[in-house]
């Protein structure tokens, strides 16, 4: 594989398989965070954050002209005892604590939502039993608000499952009290015409523990921008994800990992395949660590594995250290084709052509499916996998 810091911008490698890739910091935005819509300009696809999406399949989420629908989406939430669900009006405080939008979209998301949804762990509960949080697209336009807020040492689990055919915009925010330990699992298995855009906001306490799993299979366009802020020492976040992405399909995930606070702790690392004419792959990785944060520990990772001709894939990783004093900082991208020595090593003992490529793909990605820790939802998605590969090998 080759990587992806060494290969010019915009370069294109045997079998039609494109792969852009650049050193260019990109952790800031062109306009500073706001919750108000009227503080960013209606882009036009030349700016850093919007370059890589396809603006005219937005169906009009980054310039207003997508309106709020009553059909939009279902939202359904299953909590185990000792866990508090309210739906609260815009002016409830706590959702304005995890962090502002950043790009336009978000802001038209907070701007254009009227109930929110608020799911409570309290201090000290350690839960036995997941929190589900079910999206269902019925066909309309929606915008979105949901925050998951962990008391003092509480622990969670929590997966939000998105399916069915919307155009949603939305927030998402995770509040971690000190000594906490969140896990999430966000699905995207949306319906073909679905477009989904999102802003996670991850804001870690002192000590507290964050995962994230973003799995993204559906959807025409799918734009997940998630974002790790640190509000006192200690705190350590883990930002996984995979993504499946068939013909004509724009997958996005934009991360930024924002380093504030001395000794804290992150790990990235995301995985895709794409397969089909005009399977579209965007993945910025943005870690910035900051003056203050001395002993930081960072590293992130992306690999893409392309299956087949007329597939693309932008892998952005971008490092942005304003202090010397940190325990470590790395970062890594790859993209290529099946490793030809795998399959001959499968091939070599007796196992066809067909189901060694299976067992590759399964491999690339058994190491973060492993990371979700429910075997109804690992299950779930390995035969996800499994039905896209019938597609291609």
């Amino acid at each position: 594989m080759a990587d992806a810091q060494n290969i010019p911008a915009g370069s294109t490698t045997a079998g039609s398989i494109a792969v852009a890739a650049e050193s260019t910091v990109a952790t800031r935005m062109s306009a500073p965070p706001s919750f108000d819509v009227a503080d960013f300009p209606v882009p036009h696809g030349r700016e850093e954050e919007w370059r890589f999406t396809p603006l005219e399949r937005l169906r009009g989420l980054h310039d207003g002209t997508a309106v709020a629908t009553g059909e939009g989406v279902r939202v359904e939430v299953e909590a185990p005892e000792g866990v508090t669900v309210e739906t609260v009006g815009r002016d409830d405080a706590r959702l304005r604590k995890a962090g502002k939008p950043v790009d336009r979209v978000a802001a038209q998301a907070y701007s254009g939502f009227e109930k929110a949804s608020v799911v409570t762990v309290a201090k000290e509960a350690v839960l036995t039993e997941p929190i589900r949080i079910a999206v269902h697209g019925e066909g309309g336009v929606a915008f979105g608000h949901q925050v998951i807020e962990l008391g003092a040492f509480a622990e969670a689990l929590v997966v939000i499952d998105h399916t069915g055919d919307a155009v949603l915009a939305a927030n998402v925010d995770y509040v971690l009290g000190d000594g906490a330990k969140l896990t999430v699992v966000s699905v995207q298995d949306w319906d073909e015409k679905a477009v989904h855009v999102a802003q996670h906001n991850a804001l870690l306490g002192r000590d507290a523990s964050f995962k994230s799993v973003v799995v993204t299979f559906g959807g025409d366009l799918v734009r997940i921008h998630p974002r790790v802020e640190y509000s006192a020492p200690g705190g350590e976040a883990q930002l996984f994800g995979l993504y499946f992405t068939d013909a004509g399909q724009h997958h996005e995930h934009r991360l930024l990992v924002d380093h504030n606070t001395p000794h804290c702790t992150s790990n990235v690392a995301y995985k895709g395949a794409l397969q089909g004419q005009d399977a579209h792959a965007v993945w910025i990785g943005d870690v910035l660590i900051q003056a203050a944060a001395e002993g930081t520990d960072t590293y992130e990772l992306n690999r893409n594995l392309v299956l087949t001709d007329g597939a693309r894939v932008d892998s952005v990783p971008n490092l942005e250290i304003e202090t010397g004093e940190i325990a470590g900082a790395g970062h890594a991208s790859a993209t290529g084709r099946f490793d030809d020595e795998q399959l001959f090593y499968l091939m070599a003992r007796g196992i066809p052509e067909k189901e060694a490529r299976r067992l590759v793909v399964r491999g690339f990605f058994a190491e973060l499916v492993q990371q979700i820790g429910l075997p109804d939802v690992e299950e779930r998605l390995i035969a996800k996998i499994e039905a896209e590969l019938e597609a291609s090998v």
